[in-house]
Formats: structure tokens, sequence, C-alpha cells
């Protein structure tokens, strides 16, 4: 059996799953709900997360993201188009696609400067907006090369939906969850935070709270960015 007739074999099993159907619908809504907020802020011109400090990592970016005119404005637009596309059941395909490649940026966005305000929710959406995909597989599988079906047919709504409760299924999302929450608090020695004083909590009690004082100042009061601190943190702490 080849990959193809696996993909196609796990996805009309999931489909037959009540459980698993409700838990796609939650996935469309959490992901519209995600983009809804932010996308309007965008469209009225507003800076996003404007409460946060220009001199942080992910202030920089915001700060210039917002001077960019219409660019600005267009991916508030994106982001409401995918959110509402993603509700609607007849193109919710069409909006998880137009949805996964911003959220994905947003994503890597913020591992790259270690932002707190979706340092957690941004890999757990990619992968929501993943499971939306997989639930659609049957209108994308034609454009894969490991796709045999030639039949373009959509699958039919079952009859009778299977009511067994997918616990291993839960188990993993419950997992997942957990993990990335604990890789947030664990995965990096240091962050910058949303503020210094949040930054400088970090460090109390610590055999390093004179450098990652340091760290918090190159960061929050003199604007350098995160590479630059990190060097800095990593050459004065002690080992």
């Amino acid at each position: 059996m080849n990959i193809g007739s696996k993909l196609d074999k796990l996805h009309f099993k999931t489909r037959q799953n009540r459980w698993l159907l409700y838990f796609s619908i939650f996935c469309r809504i959490v992901l519209a709900l995600g983009f809804i907020p932010s996308g309007f802020t965008k469209i009225l011109g507003e800076r996003f997360a404007s409460g946060l400090s220009i001199n942080h990592p992910m202030g920089h970016y915001l700060e210039a993201l917002h001077h960019t005119g219409f660019y600005y404005t267009s991916i508030g637009i994106a982001q409401i188009a995918a959110a509402i596309l993603i509700l609607i059941p007849r193109t919710v395909t069409l909006g998880a696609l137009l949805y996964l490649p911003i959220i994905i940026n947003i994503c890597i966005l913020s591992f790259a400067v270690r932002f707190d305000g979706s340092y957690v929710t941004a890999p757990l959406m990619v992968l929501a907006n993943l499971y939306v995909l997989f639930w659609n597989y049957h209108q994308l599988k034609f454009i894969f090369p490991f796709s045999n079906d030639t039949n373009n047919s959509l699958i039919e709504k079952p009859n009778r939906y299977n009511n067994k409760f997918p616990s291993l299924f839960f188990t993993g999302v419950i997992m997942i969850v957990g993990i990335s929450i604990l890789y947030f608090v664990f995965g990096h020695e240091v962050m910058p935070k949303n503020s210094r004083s949040e930054c400088e909590k970090q460090f109390v009690g610590s055999k390093n709270k004179t450098a990652g004082l340091r760290f918090c100042d190159c960061i929050h009061t003199k604007g350098r960015n995160l590479q630059e601190c990190l060097s800095e943190y990593n050459k004065s702490k002690i080992k």
C-alpha cells in the first residue's frame, strides 16, 4: 500500500468520527478568532500589540511593519479573508490554504524573536490549520504526486457517524499542548519578555543575575537585536 492509499484510508476513517468532526469545527472557529481582531487592527491602521515597546525585538518588527502603508493593510485584509473563508463550510479549504502561509510566517517570527505573545499559540495554530487541511484532504489530494486517485467526487457525509471517542488522538493533542507550554517555559535559558520588569524577574535568585540584568538592559533600554544581546549574555554569564 503506497502513501497515497494510506492517507486515503486514514482520511476516510477520520471523516467517519463525530468527535473528530467536532474538533475540525472547533479548530476552524479558533483559527478565525485568532485572525479577526489582529486583521481589523491592521485594516484600521492601528499598530498591532501597541503596548509592546519599540525596543523589543518584536516591537522593532511591528513598528516597521506599521509604517509600510497599504502593505500593512493588505495583511489585515488577507487575515480577515482567511478567517471568513475558513468559517464557511463551502470555502473552508480555500480559507485554510490562505491561512497557512500567514500563520507559518507568524510562527517562525515568534520563535526567531522569542515573543511571548505567540510563542505557544502560533505553532498550535499551525497544527490546527494542518488538521483542517487534512480533514478536507479529499479536495487537495489531487495536487500531490503520490495520489493515484482520479475520482474528483467529494466524500459524502456519512449516514451515521462513529461515536467512539478517539481517546488516543485527544491524548496526543493534550500532550502537544503540554509540550508546547513546557518548551516555552523551559526551552530557553533567557527570554526577552514583554517588558524590562518581566525580563528581570527571570533572573531573581540566579547566579547570573548581573549578566541577566545587562541582557534586559540591552533589549529593553538600548533596543539592540536579540542575537547581539544573547551573545553578550553568554560571554558574561557564570559557567
